[in-house]
């Protein structure tokens, strides 16, 4: 199963990501010292986030869901640095 996801920090902000392998504890590829800036010490003591699989496919080639990733991070804006994670595609607001 092929997957793209949601994950939500405790400040709100969200990284879309893909799986190409639907591994339960995979959680993206996000500048792990972008989101780090955004908590205190204190804050990283006790550390929620949230998955959640906004679409997925037994079927989708490996390019279909490259385009449906980018599709998800347009339309949860993830890319604005106010609201997400995602770096690319460039945000241009």
């Amino acid at each position: 199963m092929k997957v793209i996801f949601k994950i939500t920090y405790p400040n709100g902000k969200i990284y879309i990501g893909k799986d190409l392998t639907d591994t339960l504890i995979y959680f993206g590829s996000a500048d792990s010292k972008l989101i780090e800036r955004d908590f205190t010490r204190a804050q990283k003591r006790d550390f929620t986030i949230r998955k959640e699989i906004l679409w997925e496919s037994e079927t989708a080639t490996d390019k279909e869901v490259n385009q449906k990733e980018i599709e998800y991070i347009t339309l949860y804006n993830s890319n604005n640095p106010t609201v997400g994670y995602n770096r690319w595609p460039k945000f241009k607001g």
